[in-house]
């Protein structure tokens, strides 16, 4: 396992790719793991908490606690997570959740109809190491 967040992703999904690879390009700390909803670890952390079961959204998983934030949570945790300008996105905090949510589930609804990525990418060979199977 890993002591660092980790965000949990549809690695099937070419707008999730994409979103992988703009925290990848925006991320200063470089802690943050990264692993597909459906590989090894995955699986491990949906067995761990089933309440997640048919979820399909992304994850942001803190493994010293065990917190789990899923949707516009875990979009917003990202954003404070990448630092800079895009904390100002935690303003959304104030919103109500089921507010929040509701439009994170229009993007999802919407995600694998916008092309904003491949499907198939693979991160390269020095980021590799930062995704977990």
């Amino acid at each position: 396992m890993t002591e660092t967040p980790v965000l949990l992703y549809d690695g099937g999904c070419g707008f999730c790719n994409a979103t992988v690879r703009f925290v990848l390009r925006h991320d200063r700390v470089g802690t943050l793991r990264f692993a597909p909803l459906g590989g090894t670890f995955g699986a491990r952390v949906l067995a761990a908490h089933p309440e997640l079961a048919g979820l399909d959204s992304a994850i942001w998983y803190e493994p010293g606690s065990a917190r789990v934030l899923t949707r516009s949570a875990a979009a917003l945790r990202v954003a404070r997570y990448l630092g800079g300008a895009w904390r100002l996105a935690e303003a959304f905090w104030i919103v109500p959740r089921p507010l929040r949510d509701l439009g994170y589930d229009f993007i999802a609804w919407i995600r694998h109809r916008v092309t904003l990525g491949d499907a198939d990418w693979l991160p390269s060979l020095d980021m590799r190491e930062r995704f977990l199977a």
